[in-house]
């Protein structure tokens, strides 16, 4: 019984592993986008988020931002959308606020 694997077996089953690899990457990455897009389309009380064309925590999240910039985002984004419009403005504003004087003290 010859043990050795000559040359050209060798890369066949190199390519083979390294596909099968791929495929299960690529199967993993298609799983996890499945998950998140579950996630996404979840809204506990109400739709305005799902509404939109991209969610503030998909841009925030994809331009990684910190809560008070995605808070703010938030609000500005579904303030026609929600029950009380002008209430949601002035919780943006305040989100603002807040990241200013943050910003003003950060070196401090």
């Amino acid at each position: 019984m010859n043990s050795t694997v000559n040359q050209d077996e060798l890369a066949r089953r190199i390519y083979a592993r390294q596909r099968a690899i791929d495929e299960g990457l690529a199967r993993k990455k298609e799983l996890e986008q499945v998950e998140t897009n579950i996630a996404l389309e979840t809204q506990v009380g109400g739709s305005h988020y799902n509404s939109m064309k991209i969610q503030p925590i998909e841009y925030t999240m994809a331009n990684a931002m910190n809560p008070l910039q995605h808070t703010a985002i938030k609000y500005i984004s579904r303030y026609k959308n929600k029950g009380t419009p002008i209430e949601d403005l002035r919780k943006a504003i305040h989100s603002l606020e807040l990241l200013i004087q943050f910003e003003e003290h950060k070196d401090e």
